[in-house]
């Protein structure tokens, strides 16, 4: 994993970034420099502020779940520990089971990259950041290990490992997505429950435009910008 704000531009280099058909950056973002020598970046036709600006964006990929397909087989669950060489115990995705439900399905639970990430808001070492695909990261060398982002996650998407001391979470297999693979977790779905791509891949396009997929517990205000769910019956 590529931790640390290594992903961190200066003004000059965010231009060419932003220009740069190279890196595959799906949103059109052109930048200039404000009159005040701030960075404002044109999204929907206006200017904003670079803080504001990535609040408003959507992310670059979208992870949809179809819970139809969800077995609760935990293929990944277990790919997600071996990629990530957690402990046992310990897991960037937790299942949790609808008892309630008429048919046996399963609610896979990890971290939602949320736009509005509160995570992000309660770091005291801005350790915690977004990567320009949208994806939350989490610099581990600047991780204090304090746990706010775990209180603040109402997702319950946080882990502490105790041998490094950092509060850790999925990051999306990003070195590999950023390669033209996929996460772990969509590999080792063999139901194929798990729909991922960029927001303009053709199956991920219609769906999202469909409507079917949905946000999970859009109340929270946070905005989940990657994970979104088929509901049974959708």
């Amino acid at each position: 994993m590529r931790s640390g704000n290594d992903d961190t531009l200066s003004g000059e280099e965010t231009l060419l970034f932003a220009s740069s058909k190279d890196e595959g950056v799906s949103r059109r973002m052109f930048l200039k420099a404000g009159l005040g020598g701030g960075l404002l970046i044109a999204v929907g036709g206006k200017w904003l502020p670079l803080s504001q600006a990535l609040d408003e964006v959507e992310s670059d990929y979208a992870l949809i779940i179809d819970l139809n397909k969800c077995t609760g087989c935990g293929a990944c669950e277990q790919a997600c520990n071996q990629r990530n060489n957690l402990p046992e115990g310990k897991s960037y995705i937790h299942r949790l089971p609808k008892e309630d439900a008429e048919d046996c399905w399963c609610l896979p639970v990890q971290c939602q990259h949320c736009q509005d990430a509160p995570c992000e808001k309660v770091c005291p070492a801005s350790a915690t950041y977004h990567h320009p695909s949208g994806v939350v990261l989490v610099n581990e060398k600047m991780c204090v290990g304090c746990k706010y982002c775990a209180v603040a996650c109402p997702y319950g998407a946080r882990v502490y490992d105790e041998d490094t001391g950092v509060v850790n979470k999925c990051w999306l297999c990003l070195d590999w997505v950023l390669g033209g693979g996929q996460p772990a977790c969509v590999q080792a779905c063999v139901k194929g429950a798990r729909i991922f791509g960029r927001r303009d891949d053709p199956q991920i396009a219609e769906l999202l435009a469909s409507g079917r997929s949905q946000v999970l517990h859009p109340e929270f205000g946070t905005k989940p910008s990657i994970v979104r769910y088929i509901f049974p019956g959708s």
